[in-house]
């Protein structure tokens, strides 16, 4: 098995990859690695995947792969831990931020101090204040839902051991994630390295604000599927019975008012008139919608091929 595998996704980064691949193979022959390099093209239209042939035939060790159109981050990144043959993999960006410096370092805790996973932590960084604040908030809210104290879980450098990456699925925009899903996924092991971050030598950043909304939004379906994803009755019905015995709870509360009126031979107001008629009916239509959802989302769960799938860490065979 090769020591480690570079999966690098890529789009119109053509100025950037040859100087990127020979500082790999400079790192790389240095510290005595087999190695490959992974370059997963993600629909790119300026060039780059001449650069990447170029490349091929200059160098056996790299492999190109090019899609067809603009899939994203995290479906390039799938492809590379499908077809990684590596050790260890490692990610890292092709516009030369994150340094091939780093390998040794991130090989070095996954092999000797026996990490699953290790994530880069740029901790010292080159981008402006408008991208720089929106991440520290996305990353203090992903500390509090995920409980793994990583600074940056957005870090492109992250070192994973090849049995990691063959157990997880990386769809979306879930690349964030990774060492999350890595540990619900049961590699529980999670370290962080502080890497250096090198500021934009070629082109332009291809991420705007709306990801930290997609982030924050792909965080919530991890934590709901990674919790309920085999039992959605669990939450929503729950959910379910609480909000109809609310309303329960209030109709009954209407009944036993309008009950002591006539026993005092008072003239009852019109139930239609308490706004907690209006509250506790809403209450039961909502609790009897979750309830449904739940049960057909069992039902669903049930009939997924997948239901009794999971991951297994060894035999006694």
């Amino acid at each position: 098995m090769l020591n480690v595998s570079l999966v690098i996704p890529l789009f119109n980064e053509a100025e950037s990859l040859p100087e990127l691949h020979a500082w790999i193979v400079r790192v790389c022959k240095q510290e005595n690695l087999t190695y490959e390099i992974l370059l997963l093209d993600d629909g790119s239209n300026d060039g780059s995947w001449d650069i990447i042939k170029n490349l091929k035939n200059q160098d056996a060790n790299v492999r190109g792969f090019r899609f067809r159109t603009n899939y994203g981050k995290s479906a390039a990144l799938n492809v590379g831990f499908a077809e990684a043959n590596g050790e260890v993999v490692i990610t890292m960006d092709a516009d030369l931020q994150d340094s091939p410096d780093e390998i040794p370092g991130l090989i070095e805790m996954i092999k000797t101090e026996g990490y699953d996973v290790v994530s880069g932590w740029k901790k010292k960084r080159y981008d402006p204040l408008s991208k720089t604040i929106p991440t520290k908030l996305f990353n203090w809210a992903t500390r509090k839902i995920s409980d793994l104290e990583l600074h940056d879980f957005n870090c492109g450098l992250k070192a994973y051991r090849n049995e990691v990456v063959k157990n997880i699925e990386v769809y979306g925009e879930m690349h964030r994630y990774i060492p999350v899903i890595a540990k619900w996924a049961g590699f529980p092991k999670v370290g962080e390295k502080v890497v250096v971050h090198q500021a934009r030598k070629y082109g332009s950043t291809k991420f705007g604000m709306n990801r930290f909304v997609n982030g924050f939004l792909d965080l919530m379906s991890l934590f709901f599927m990674s919790k309920f994803g085999k039992k959605p009755m669990h939450f929503f019905g729950l959910l379910g019975v609480l909000n109809f015995l609310v309303g329960l709870f209030m109709a009954c509360w209407i009944i036993v008012e309008k009950l002591i009126y006539v026993i005092q031979d008072k003239r009852a107001p019109l139930v239609t008139d308490s706004p907690i008629f209006y509250i506790g009916l809403v209450a039961m239509i909502i609790g009897t919608q979750l309830f449904l959802a739940g049960f057909i989302g069992e039902l669903v769960s049930r009939s997924n091929p997948e239901r009794n799938s999971y991951n297994i860490k060894e035999t006694t065979d």
